[in-house]
């Protein structure tokens, strides 16, 4: 028997969507049924719109698609005047104000505290610079993750922007893929970097070669199947297919077609590839592909470049991320900067636009870590673009544990986190860079604290895995997380193991100081940290360290999840100011 969800989508989804989003911001937060909030919520996210948690109703997270990550400065000023004149809330951040972008580890932007109302006006400015919020939500074709600098890049095999654009052209509205059984991400990968992490997507196409006829072919081998959430982590795998960057937009329309026919639409939970790949096995895949889907007969996988992988993969050889100066083929320089949790004020990111402008930059790209890149810097301006103001914000030569730092969204908004991560992270950054020495050789340190299961700061591939949980201290209830080691991508992908479980959230930066020192100590000559706890099994790893309470004070230990607002003066549900009439005043009785 078919979900709730899909007799909700069966009813109205997709494109048509948007009439009624329009229709809701004419008339105002009330005219939608609340006995029917459920259904028009879980369609709205086809339009990028996620209602925000309990205490904050009628204001909703927008998230706003961007291929590959990839914007000019012009879309990027768009960005941040939206986040200026609309995405402000009735309480500041005390760490971030009160207007801000966020960056997200599939290279979206999400923009906070949105009212119903605004909306359409809001539409209007993205698309009148080619941005939208098509599908950056819901059961559809998600935004494609993969490298900004594609085509500018040194080190890449083949520029797959191209590809890239053919694909969101094709997929993006497209009333034969609007409504999958859940999510699908996809990951296009050209470089020799690895930046795509297409193993955790639902589908990945991965750089390779093959000879075919004494000729060299440069192309994609294909993998299915991979993703984090819900304690489920799956790493995609290989279906023994190469693909032709020309059979690139057949190839994704016969497994996204084949998860819609064929993934679960009874239960949500099983209602993903890498289930569907469980229970098949990839040859099954590969078959009913090559039978249903696919008129072309389907090559064998080529030769891959795993072993230069260097993104997130946790050599000691690389930092493995695009921050600091980097070359482009084309003698000019691409800068990664620094974007701590992936958050930027308003004003920060328009002087950002502005700055990237003035320097010729035709292109700013957002990445997996959350961080930016400004591209096309001449080398006779590199010097001047460096000595730059807002670079002392958003460096491109952070400290390690700054460099090295994701987290979500956590209960500042969403409903399904269950402790505070964004401020939380920044105070743990600034906190290790004070009172920790850094290892020898460490350039960047990966630290990713998600609020939830759901694993959207992507714990499982981190040298340290935050995963939000709640315990019990001195016979109080506390935020607390479940620590893991050891994860990250790569040519032989490994998912953090999970060692400390209920660690009080003010005891982890202890925790890390003490793993940090016995590292330290124990190590060998230019081991990496991944490396160092690869080959220890559980009770060894274990032994590596213990929580400890240090003089790192945390705001944040009692329970945010039932606050309005974790960082309201007055934040008891019943203090909340929600709903509000689009203008941020409460609705009275008679409204």
């Amino acid at each position: 028997m078919p979900s709730k969800v899909e007799s909700w989508k069966d009813e109205l989804y997709g494109v048509n969507v948007r009439d009624h989003l329009e229709r809701f911001a004419d008339e105002g937060w009330d005219a939608i049924p609340e006995d029917e909030h459920d259904a028009w919520f879980e369609r709205f996210k086809w339009w990028g719109l996620y209602h925000q948690r309990k205490g904050q109703e009628s204001y909703f997270m927008m998230r706003v698609g961007v291929p590959m990550g990839r914007l000019t400065p012009e879309q990027l000023r768009v960005v941040g005047e939206i986040a200026r004149e609309y995405a402000t809330g009735p309480v500041e951040n005390p760490e971030f104000g009160d207007a801000y972008a966020d960056f997200t580890t599939r290279q979206s932007i999400q923009l906070h505290w949105i009212t119903v109302e605004d909306v359409p006006d809001i539409f209007e400015k993205l698309e009148s610079v080619g941005l939208s919020t098509i599908q950056a939500c819901g059961d559809s074709w998600r935004n494609i993750v993969g490298s900004p600098v594609a085509g500018r890049d040194a080190d890449e095999l083949l520029d797959v922007w191209p590809i890239v654009q053919e694909l969101h052209d094709e997929f993006k509205g497209n009333d034969l893929y609007e409504n999958l059984p859940r999510k699908w991400k996809v990951a296009v990968t050209g470089d020799t970097r690895g930046a795509g992490q297409g193993d955790i997507n639902d589908l990945a196409f991965e750089p390779a070669v093959k000879t075919v006829e004494g000729e060299e072919i440069e192309g994609f081998n294909v993998r299915v199947g991979g993703g984090l959430a819900r304690k489920e982590p799956r790493f995609a795998r290989d279906i023994d297919v190469f693909c032709r960057p020309e059979n690139a937009s057949e190839v994704a329309a016969g497994l996204s077609g084949l998860f819609r026919d064929y993934g679960d639409r009874d239960d949500r939970f099983n209602a993903r590839m890498k289930f569907l790949v469980d229970e098949w096995g990839t040859e099954k895949v590969r078959e009913t592909l090559q039978e249903e889907y696919v008129e072309y007969e389907l090559p064998t996988a080529g030769e891959n470049l795993r072993e230069q992988y260097d993104y997130n993969a946790g050599r000691a050889d690389s930092p493995g991320d695009y921050v600091g100066v980097h070359d482009q083929h084309d003698g000019d320089n691409f800068v990664g900067l620094s974007v701590l949790v992936g958050r930027m004020a308003a004003e920060d990111v328009i002087e950002l636009a502005d700055l990237a402008e003035s320097y010729g930059s035709e292109m700013i790209g957002v990445t997996q870590r959350q961080n930016l890149i400004v591209g096309d810097i001449a080398d006779n301006d590199l010097d001047d673009f460096l000595d730059e103001p807002l670079l002392d914000d958003h460096s491109p030569e952070p400290h390690p544990f700054l460099r090295g730092s994701i987290a979500c969204t956590g209960t500042e908004y969403c409903s399904l986190s269950i402790v505070e991560t964004k401020n939380r992270m920044v105070r743990y950054g600034r906190w290790l860079k004070e009172n920790v020495p850094v290892p020898e050789g460490v350039e960047d340190f990966h630290i990713h604290l998600s609020g939830c299961t759901a694993s959207c700061a992507q714990p499982q591939i981190a040298d340290i895995s935050l995963r939000g949980m709640k315990a019990r201290k001195d016979g109080e209830p506390v935020e607390a997380f479940d620590v893991g080691l050891g994860g990250g991508l790569g040519e032989n992908p490994e998912f953090a193991d999970w060692v400390e479980m209920r660690v009080p959230a003010d005891e982890v930066p202890g925790y890390i100081r003490n793993l940090l020192a016995t590292y330290e100590e124990d190590r060998e000559e230019g081991e990496s940290f991944r490396d160092f706890v690869r080959d220890r099994d559980e009770d060894e790893m274990q032994a590596l360290a213990d929580p400890e309470e240090t003089d790192y004070e945390d705001p944040y230990m009692h329970n945010t999840k039932m606050t309005w607002y974790p960082y309201a003066d007055e934040d008891a549900m019943a203090d909340s100011p929600a709903p509000t009439d689009g203008q941020g005043a409460p609705l009275s009785g008679d409204d």
